[in-house]
C-alpha cells in the first residue's frame, strides 16, 4: 500500500453505507422487482447479495480460530435458480424499507466487528485471507459498486466519497492508477466503466491478503 494512503477504516465503511442508503431510499417502489441493467438479479436480490457478503465477512472473523480454508459454513439458498445464494433473506412483506433496514443492520455488524478485531487477525476469503481493514475495504466495494448497479438508468443522485474510494483502491486493487478520479477508477477496476487511456476491464478480482 502506498505510504501516503491510509488504511480503510470502520468509519470509511460506515460512510459508504450511509451514501448507499441515501441513494437507495430514492428508488421508486416499483423499481425493486426489476432487474438492474448490468445484472441478472433483481434489485431486491442484489441487496440480499450485499447483505450476504457483509455478514459473511463479519462472521468469518468471529470464531476464536477464524476459518482459513472456507467460509463459516452457514446454509445458503437463493430465492430462485438464477438468484444469488445467501444466508440472509429479508421478509418481502416488510417491503423495500424493511429490505434496506436488513442491509443497514448487516453493514453495522461488519462495521462493529472491524472495530473490535485486532489488526493481526486473518480470516478466509476466496481472494486471499484478509485482515479487518481488508474486510472493511471489501464491504466498501460491495456497497458502493452494487448500489451503482441498482440505480443505473434511474435519476438518483449518487456521489461516493473520493477519499474512501482512494483508500479502497490502494488496499484491494494495487494495479489501479492513483492519478485518476477514485470513484471512476473503482468502477473501471470492477469492469463497470471506461477510463481514458486504459483498456476496458473484462475480468477482475481484488486482492484481499495484506501486503
Amino acid at each position: 500500500m502506498p505510504a501516503n494512503i491510509e488504511p480503510v477504516t470502520p468509519d470509511d465503511l460506515d460512510r459508504a453505507v450511509l451514501t448507499a442508503l441515501d441513494a437507495l431510499r430514492e428508488l421508486p417502489s416499483d423499481a425493486w422487482s426489476g432487474d438492474p441493467a448490468s445484472l441478472d438479479w433483481t434489485r431486491w436480490e442484489t441487496v440480499e447479495h450485499m447483505c450476504n457478503a457483509l455478514t459473511l465477512y463479519a462472521m468469518n472473523m468471529g470464531p476464536r480460530k477464524p476459518p482459513m480454508d472456507r467460509n463459516v459454513p452457514f446454509a445458503r439458498e437463493g430465492r430462485r435458480p438464477a438468484a444469488p445464494t445467501t444466508i440472509v433473506h429479508a421478509d418481502t412483506a416488510a417491503g423495500s424499507d424493511g429490505l434496506l433496514q436488513v442491509f443497514e443492520a448487516c453493514a453495522a455488524l461488519l462495521v462493529a466487528k472491524v472495530r473490535v478485531t485486532p489488526p493481526d487477525v486473518r480470516a478466509y476469503h476466496v481472494y486471499g485471507a484478509s485482515d479487518p481493514g481488508g474486510f472493511a475495504a471489501m464491504g466498501v466495494v460491495e456497497t458502493l459498486v452494487h448500489t451503482r448497479d441498482l440505480i443505473e438508468g434511474l435519476d438518483v443522485p449518487y456521489d461516493p466519497p473520493a477519499d474512501v474510494c482512494a483508500r479502497t483502491l490502494a488496499r484491494l486493487f494495487p494495479d489501479a492508477p492513483a492519478d485518476t478520479p477514485p470513484w471512476r477508477t473503482l468502477l473501471w477496476a470492477t469492469g463497470r466503466a471506461d477510463l481514458p487511456g486504459r483498456p476496458r476491464v473484462t475480468t477482475w478480482r481484488w486482492y484481499g491478503a495484506p501486503r
